[in-house]
């Protein structure tokens, strides 16, 4: 529910969204706004690590930017898994095994 733009500085990869309407909430009882602005920065520590710092900043719902970071770790030998946003309650069927 926004607009991605992805770029470069060294070995950091920024992907900066933009343009989210108001249907769209942060996980809990946040709601986004037009102003929404999310900047994701990934970057790959050594193998099988990696550290990712997330920016939310919107003057309509935050006072200050809201920052948290993670430490995704890589799951050997396990199914990456695709996740579809648009009209993921209807797609949703096609990704469980119908055996």
């Amino acid at each position: 529910m926004g607009y991605s733009v992805g770029h470069w500085e060294g070995s950091v990869l920024i992907v900066e969204t933009i343009g989210f309407n108001d249907r769209g909430w942060v996980p809990g009882t946040i709601p986004m706004t037009e102003t929404t602005r999310v900047t994701e920065r990934f970057e790959r520590v050594d193998f099988g690590h990696m550290k990712l710092q997330i920016t939310m900043d919107d003057p309509q719902t935050f006072t200050e930017p809201w920052i948290f970071n993670l430490t995704p770790q890589l799951q050997p030998d396990t199914e990456l898994l695709e996740f579809v946003c648009e009209k993921n309650d209807v797609i949703l069927r096609h990704m469980i095994d119908s055996k």
